[in-house]
């Protein structure tokens, strides 16, 4: 299959302006992500997608850039006008805010494509914080792996266990948290850009539910990484100490 690997980003933020720029550790947020991304195997392009030219002329050196409409509300809609006029059978739209994004992720994400229309990706919650925080989204599958619902709820309900603390229901149950990575075939984002906004979606602000919504699934690949994004300034010390924390461990090896 011939995959893209788009990363959309925009230099507009409401809690980070110029965010794709930030520099973490003397390297520009999205620099670090291209890197990362360069390491997946299953991609057979890498490419970032933006309307500004800012970001465009710092990404050029590393990475192909295609430029896109202003007015895009999503990076699933900025991505899909890249699509539209690339020659592929599928897409991974990987965040520009996850500079530690692990490449077998995006591999597995990828590669799941050749069997599914739609692919994302979730890990257990195991801090309790993230039980009750809206941000933080989750997800329940089938038996067989497919999405069943996407909440910023804490779901499923533990009707036996609902007056316990957080940290016993998450030992009660594998709660699942999303990771915003998708894998579309081409044709199913297409198709999903030119459906309506959904009533779910508009309820819980998740585009995802838009395709479940439409009777298109999405196969949720369960992995052992939990993504480290960056919201806020505050965010970038957070990152630096991590990459400082694995240099340590890499050159301890």
């Amino acid at each position: 299959m011939q995959i893209l690997g788009i990363i959309p980003a925009r230099y507009a933020s409401t809690r980070c302006p110029g965010k794709p720029l930030a520099l973490i550790a003397g390297k520009p947020l999205i620099q670090r992500v291209i890197e990362q991304c360069r390491q997946a195997r299953a991609l057979t392009e890498l490419m970032v997608a933006t309307d500004d030219a800012r970001i465009a002329r710092a990404v050029e050196p590393w990475c192909r850039v295609e430029m896109t409409s202003p007015s895009h509300p999503s990076g699933s809609d900025r991505i899909a006008e890249v699509a539209s006029r690339c020659a592929c059978d599928a897409v991974v739209n990987i965040q520009g805010d996850e500079p530690l994004i692990v490449p077998e992720v995006i591999d597995q994400v990828a590669e799941a494509l050749a069997r599914q229309p739609m692919t994302t990706a979730a890990t257990p919650i195991s801090d309790p914080a993230d039980y009750d925080n809206p941000n933080v989204v989750k997800v329940v599958v089938s038996s067989t792996g497919q999405a069943l619902y996407f909440s910023r709820r804490t779901i499923p309900y533990l009707r036996d266990a609902v007056t316990r603390p957080p940290t016993e229901q998450l030992a009660a149950f594998p709660f699942l948290k999303h990771l915003g990575i998708y894998g579309y075939r081409r044709d199913t984002l297409l198709r999903l850009v030119s459906l309506p906004v959904s009533p779910l979606e508009a309820a819980e602000k998740l585009e995802q539910l838009r395709a479940l919504e439409n009777g298109i699934s999405i196969a949720v690949i369960q992995v052992d990484y939990d993504g480290v994004g960056v919201d806020t300034p505050e965010d970038i010390g957070m990152v630096e100490t991590l990459l400082r924390s694995r240099a340590r461990k890499h050159s301890s090896a």
